[in-house]
């Protein structure tokens, strides 16, 4: 079961600026470890000591996966992801 993972520009160094990749797993944990096999620094930029990082955030087919579980959010196919990073302004 392929997933579709939207990638934010500031991310795209990491995927050779492919703006969407397709990622393996049945929970969002599995999808981060499959594009941290794939893409080699993705997992170290998205979590932080076992947990989403603060300023990252992540959708499962728009719905913010901190109401859906976390990283244990399920994932089934044909689902989206959309990664986003958190914009702080004044």
């Amino acid at each position: 079961m392929a997933i579709e993972v939207r990638i934010p520009t500031i991310l795209r160094p990491y995927t050779k600026d492919q703006k969407t990749v397709e990622a393996q797993g049945a929970s969002l944990a599995l999808i981060i470890n499959d594009l941290d096999a794939n893409f080699a620094g993705m997992g170290e930029r998205l979590l932080e000591d076992g947990a989403l990082r603060r300023f990252i955030n992540i959708y499962i087919n728009d719905e913010d996966v901190r109401f859906l579980g976390g990283l244990e959010a399920p994932v089934k196919d044909g689902d989206s992801i959309t990664i986003l990073p958190a914009v702080a302004g004044g």
